[in-house]
């Protein structure tokens, strides 16, 4: 098989053509003729000896090979925008690019002062920062697909090398007219026969939540399952359940009306965010700064 066939320009025209099952949509996106996109598609599918598409009388539909192929594609298409954006950089002067992935925690509460404080000392890095689940973190760095991750605690870190990077607190949070919402300090393992609000499966917070549940001997009610930590808070302002949080990140002008915080007493509410690398040593200089920027700014915070 001739791998340098295999045009990005085609790859985009075949891309398009998945994402509106119309060859003629894809062909007026790239600004080719119907005939010309026709064509393209027909040399990939010879070039790969197998069918992509389905003609269907009101348009195309992705045979498993197609399927298989938009996966890849993507890939390759985004590895060449990541290529021209990084040359880009360099022609513009800028030294180099930092990759970060950060669980939801500190990308809500810590990073966005943190990285904008770096930024301002060092306007030559770009950082390029992506909100992940924890355990994709650990895996990626694990891979050296990043330079630093930062991630909860309760995720088994094997040998990533880390330090602290912040730690936060969680809490109760419950609707306005809650039975619990004037409570005093309580027990997770008391409240459990609450119906609540978590994040999605896999989330290392929704991973505590079930693990202290375990423990308790008892069942995490959860009725709703939403992506964000503010879709929580408004799932819960709503009434379908009850729900634990970062206290900072809840927004300030909806704790006492919306919502009410109520403290938990258990050890594991106090948690840490880790920072880590795969191999300190082998970080470029850029990384290497960002690596020890962000290691002090626990310390910082505290002078504040």
């Amino acid at each position: 098989m001739n791998l340098s066939r295999f045009d990005p320009h085609t790859l985009r025209v075949f891309l398009l053509a998945a994402q509106h099952s119309s060859l003629t949509k894809a062909a007026q996106e790239t600004h080719l003729t119907l005939s010309a996109a026709s064509k393209r598609i027909s040399e990939l599918e010879k070039q790969l000896n197998c069918s992509l598409f389905v003609r269907q009388p009101r348009g195309l539909a992705l045979t498993s090979a197609g399927h298989s192929l938009v996966e890849h594609a993507q890939s390759v298409i985004s590895a060449i925008n990541r290529m021209a954006t990084d040359m880009e950089d360099y022609a513009a002067g800028l030294r180099g690019q930092v990759r970060i992935w950060a669980n939801t925690s500190s990308v809500i509460q810590f990073l966005p002062a943190d990285l904008a404080r770096f930024t301002r000392k060092n306007p030559a890095i770009r950082l390029n920062l992506e909100e992940k689940l924890s355990h994709e973190i650990i895996s990626a760095l694990t891979q050296e697909k990043i330079d630093i991750g930062i991630f909860a605690d309760n995720v088994p870190s094997g040998q990533v090398q880390k330090s602290v990077y912040q730690c936060d607190r969680l809490v109760l949070l419950v609707p306005q007219f809650h039975v619990l919402s004037q409570s005093p300090p309580v027990y997770f393992r008391d409240v459990l026969e609450y119906d609540f609000v978590g994040l999605s499966d896999g989330s290392s917070l929704l991973v505590l939540m079930q693990e202290a549940a375990l423990v308790a001997e008892k069942s995490l009610r959860l009725r709703v399952q939403v992506s964000s930590f503010d879709a929580i808070c408004r799932m819960i302002e709503a009434g379908l359940g009850i729900g634990l949080l970062p206290r900072s990140s809840v927004r300030p002008e909806i704790l006492g009306k919306g919502l009410h915080a109520v403290e938990l007493l258990d050890s594991w509410s106090e948690r840490t965010l880790w920072i880590g690398v795969r191999n300190e040593q082998a970080l470029t200089p850029d990384a290497q700064r960002l690596f020890s920027f962000l290691k002090e700014s626990r310390y910082a915070s505290d002078l504040k």
